[in-house]
């Protein structure tokens, strides 16, 4: 069994379809792959059987071509407005929580649990595990309640990659920044830095990585290049309802495609070493 996971240096940074990617990438190498977001704030969901995901994992899962679960993505809360949402656990509604009860009460107990108990059942049950990080790690106010980035990978023995949108302008200084307000300990678990959403010539990009580089310690694998793509950047499918859906459209093209800008792009060789596969 092996693990990775990416993390991102904000919401939007591209994260979930990296996972998705390699997902892809590491299933059409022969491996058994299966994804994994412990929590995740999204009003799109699939709904399977008896139970309910979030589109993102659902994707995430058809990319690894593994069986779609609640176990990659025991936490699902589904926002109703005025700082409540819908808590799902496992699939299935649990109960309308206001976000200071969810941090103060339930995060670190039943959050936490559920969430371990999901990815060790999948640790357990495939080759490799893609962890997918919620928002960013160094949000430093909200360190105690994070069941979602470092503590995850940290309870999983996963290499980190951190992603940024260089599309938003300031990547540099997000990688930068983001790495220098991680504890110490986190740090060094943060393995390759990636760029994505770039449009032009990589070569103008390559003077910074080496300065990155020197600043962080961490190596650039590379920058992925802008997708017009319809898979989920975050939490959707660029739907216009919270409706839950009944099935997945069909992805397979696109997911291919995106495996392949991003295996061209990153140097899956390398990632490959990271995880001891």
């Amino acid at each position: 069994m092996s693990t990775l996971m990416v993390q991102g240096t904000s919401s939007g940074a591209g994260k979930t379809v990296l996972v998705a990617a390699l997902c892809r990438i590491f299933s059409d190498m022969g491996y058994r792959v299966a994804p994994f977001k412990s929590q995740n704030m999204s009003r799109y969901s699939l709904t399977i059987d008896d139970f309910e995901i979030a589109v993102a994992q659902a994707v995430q899962a058809a990319a690894a071509r593994c069986e779609i679960t609640p176990h990659s993505n025991p936490i699902l809360l589904k926002p109703l407005g005025d700082y409540y949402s819908h808590v799902y656990l496992d699939g299935h509604p649990y109960k309308r929580m206001h976000a200071s009860d969810y941090y103060e009460t339930f995060v670190n107990t039943t959050g936490l649990e559920t969430s371990l108990k999901s990815l060790r059942y999948l640790m357990r049950e495939y080759d490799i595990v893609i962890l997918e990080g919620a928002g960013s790690p160094a949000e430093i106010n909200m360190t105690r309640y994070d069941i979602a980035n470092m503590r995850m990978a940290a309870y999983a023995g996963s290499p980190v990659l951190l992603v940024a949108d260089i599309e938003r302008g300031g990547a540099f200084a997000s990688i930068a920044g983001t790495i220098s307000l991680l504890d110490e300990e986190y740090r060094g678990m943060i393995k390759g830095l990636v760029f994505n959403k770039f449009r032009g010539d990589v070569n103008i990009l390559r003077p910074g990585f080496g300065m990155l580089e020197e600043i962080t310690g961490k190596r650039v694998l590379g920058a992925i290049p802008y997708l017009d793509i319809t898979l989920p950047e975050e939490d959707s499918l660029g739907l216009h309802t919270g409706a839950p859906m009944d099935k997945l459209p069909d992805m397979e093209a696109e997911l291919d495609d995106v495996a392949r800008a991003v295996g061209d792009a990153i140097g899956i060789e390398a990632i490959k070493g990271l995880i001891s596969c």
